[in-house]
């Protein structure tokens, strides 16, 4: 696809999350499935990947104090990638062992917004929590299958979020001071896309990218949910994308082999690769976990 490039062929069973680092001049990502920690030096073109904790880690974000935070199969917790050290925050669900933690981003007051799902049962049971600095987990709504797509505009006045198995990205009115999620609306109904919707990130702009399932593409919404433009890529199952770089002009794209059958992998080669594409747009800082 023109202006697509692949960085990483990671053979990833389920690439996520992408996360732009300033201070280590790398972009970051997770293995779901593999549970693992992936870097690409822009630099250097040097890929590197360490083991993760867990049976099943859903996404990460950077901490303040050094090192990062993880939302896993059994809770939220500290990792440093230097030594594998790991200690458990809070488990916001300790009475649901079947269930697991999936898409989550910090907000710029140092908060951890995540969302949980059944980690077998394709049914309305998952929850949304915020985890505050000081360790504690608020429940802000369910009714669910599984939670994507976690967002925030530039002026920290709109939310989103997806469920991915509902094909639908809402919209909430946030309170950032109050750590207020209110007046959810639909944000796009994707029922009559190729795919459904998976992770996002916002640029400098409000316009929302988002990573469509199974549909083979990136899609760029207008902040009234208009459809602006798609980029078409060489695997069906994008899952996440993030800007980052130097400048954070350039749209990386994390990606999914899982599922695929025989046919579709020797159709799709590189599926699971991190991907890279100059968009013309320009990106935000992402916040860190204050705890």
């Amino acid at each position: 696809m023109a202006g697509v490039e692949c960085l990483v062929r990671a053979n990833n069973i389920l690439g996520e999350v992408p996360l732009w680092s300033p201070s280590t001049q790398k972009l970051w990502w997770i293995d779901i499935y593999a549970p693992s920690l992936h870097s690409y030096d822009l630099r250097s073109g040097a890929h590197g990947s360490v083991p993760l904790p867990g049976k099943i880690v859903g996404s990460f974000g950077m901490r303040t104090s050094g090192g990062i935070v993880i939302a896993r199969n059994d809770g939220f917790f500290s990792f440093d990638p230097a030594t594998g050290a790991s200690s458990l925050i809070v488990c916001p669900e300790p009475d649901k062992p079947e269930h697991r933690l999936n898409d989550g981003k910090c907000d710029r007051r140092g908060r951890y917004w995540v969302g949980s799902m059944h980690t077998t049962i394709r049914e309305k049971h998952g929850a949304f929590y915020r985890i505050d600095p000081d360790h504690s987990a608020h429940k802000m709504f369910d009714g669910f299958i599984l939670p994507n797509s976690v967002a925030i505009s530039p002026d920290d006045r709109i939310f989103y979020f997806a469920d991915t198995l509902s094909f639908t990205i809402w919209a909430f009115d946030f309170d950032i001071d109050e750590g207020r999620l209110s007046n959810r609306r639909v944000f796009a109904d994707t029922k009559t896309h190729p795919g459904r919707p998976d992770g996002s990130t916002v640029d400098a702009e409000g316009f929302l990218w988002n990573a469509e399932m199974a549909g083979g593409r990136i899609v760029r919404y207008a902040p009234d949910g208009r459809i602006d433009r798609t980029i078409a890529l060489p695997v069906s199952k994008p899952t996440s994308c993030a800007f980052g770089g130097p400048g954070l002009d350039t749209l990386f794209i994390t990606s999914s082999s899982h599922g695929l059958t025989p046919e579709q992998r020797e159709a799709e080669p590189l599926a699971g690769s991190l991907f890279a594409v100059h968009t013309g747009a320009r990106g935000l800082p992402e916040p860190a976990y204050a705890g």
